[in-house]
């Protein structure tokens, strides 16, 4: 049975001109709850609000056996690397609509990057160990960020208007995307986490609140 979740974004200023950063805290059952993202597209018609083109390289690593980090955003036209820092080989491949490739048995940095090149959720696997488990969230939005262990995530983004969406890979349903004014208030979204996601007690709620200075 999945179970129901709230979720809060507060705004908090920045020292930075002309800009908001949105920050805060997800959580779930009262414990920290990583690899949230939260994804801002600008729907400033005069395109002030839109962020330049993301041409630098990302990578998403291999450590102890897990893809480092779990969930990576990034926005369309991103080349990532796959760098492998364990003593013995992976083999990573996804099959995803949005992405399909593999890299075969392979030690250190492959020379090429993969382009992400089209918008969706990309599942990652290893074709040696099973239990390995990534996703790359691949989006047009302009503005991308993602929660930490410790459930810390912030967004700096210029005044305007923008979509605004949530998403987790072990939501059972993602929220309906808002239209929101930035800088805003206190907004909630409602989240549904999937049974097997669940551990000992179902969590009772997944809050993201905002911080002031120092966050």
């Amino acid at each position: 049975m999945a179970s129901r979740l709230s979720t809060v974004f507060l705004t908090a200023w920045t020292v930075l001109a002309d800009a908001e950063e949105l920050r805060g805290l997800a959580e779930a059952g009262g414990r920290p709850l990583a690899n949230l993202v939260v994804a801002l597209e600008a729907l400033d018609q005069s395109g002030r609000a839109k962020a330049p083109p993301q041409s630098a390289a990302m990578l998403l690593d291999q450590k102890s056996r897990e893809f480092v980090p779990h969930v990576l955003a990034v926005r369309s036209g991103t080349p990532v690397f796959f760098p492998n820092s364990d003593a013995i080989k992976h083999h990573v491949y996804s099959f995803s609509t949005a992405k399909r490739f593999e890299i075969k048995l392979y030690s250190g940095v492959p020379p090429e990057p993969v382009l992400f090149d089209k918008p969706g959720i990309v599942a990652l696997g290893c074709n040696i160990h099973d239990w390995m488990l990534g996703y790359i969230y691949v989006s047009d939005a302009d503005y991308l960020g993602v929660s930490d262990n410790e459930g810390r995530w912030s967004v700096v983004v210029p005044s305007g208007r923008y979509r605004l969406t949530f998403w987790h890979p072990y939501a059972a349903a993602q929220p309906a995307e808002q239209v929101v004014t930035v800088p805003t208030g206190e907004l909630r979204v409602t989240l549904e986490l999937k049974a097997q996601f669940q551990t000992g007690k179902p969590p009772a709620s997944l809050q993201i609140q905002g911080y002031g200075d120092g966050f």
